[in-house]
């Protein structure tokens, strides 16, 4: 199994997370990180209560779990 540095997971997460909402195909495309290994990731993410859309959609298009977790991000600002 091969390793990554933080370095790279943290270019993954930042190309994931608004306002970037690159998909995982794309990523994967990009870097050559094998797409299971970014679902991984981004489902560990999720977990964490971070704001890992599904998709490059606009937040229109996003699925209750991720509006969700932004509401609850933003009610304490």
């Amino acid at each position: 199994m091969r390793r990554y540095s933080e370095a790279v997971k943290a270019d993954v997460r930042r190309r994931m997370h608004p306002p970037h909402r690159q998909s995982v195909a794309r990523i994967s495309e990009d870097l050559g990180i094998h797409v299971m290994t970014l679902y991984k990731w981004r489902k560990a993410w999720r977990l964490q209560g971070e704001v890992v859309p599904a998709s490059e959609k606009e937040p229109e298009g996003w699925n209750a779990a991720d509006k969700f977790t932004v509401v609850l991000e933003s009610s304490g600002l």
